[in-house]
């Protein structure tokens, strides 16, 4: 979906799985990419993903994503492209509408009996019981 000249990917030391290779080998994928200068998608789409993913975007339009759950760099990569696809794909989905429903005739008597009981148990704790005061 993103051309990977548009995508910048900088490894670092994971904090994930590796054993002692952890403190050896950079895993960790740092990807960015700059949603303002991308040519895959159009304005207004580019408004869409950045507001549904506000947390993700910095003050540049660089959207940041981070994977080091995997041992190599390359699975690591792969991950973090992954991930950047899918958060697009959600951003993008059409939001469904709503179709207002009206509360079927059961639904209706049962509220209404409900209330009529609740409103005789309140009436029985009013009862006054025969005290002279």
């Amino acid at each position: 979906m993103i051309p990977e000249d548009e995508l910048k990917i900088i490894f670092s030391r994971s904090a994930g799985r590796g054993g002692q290779n952890v403190n050896k080998v950079s895993t960790k994928a740092c990807l960015r990419w700059n949603i303002w200068r991308s040519q895959v998608l159009n304005q207004a789409e580019k408004q869409r993903v950045v507001k549904r993913w506000t947390n993700k975007v910095d003050q540049k339009g660089n959207f940041i994503i981070y994977s080091q759950s995997e041992r190599s760099q390359h699975q690591n990569k792969l991950d973090a492209i992954n991930k950047l696809q899918n958060f697009i794909k959600s951003a993008l989905k059409p939001i469904k509408k709503r179709i207002a429903t009206k509360p079927s005739f059961g639904a209706k008597e049962r509220r209404l009996k409900e209330k009529k009981r609740r409103t005789e148990k309140k009436k029985l704790r009013k009862i006054d019981y025969g005290k002279t005061y």
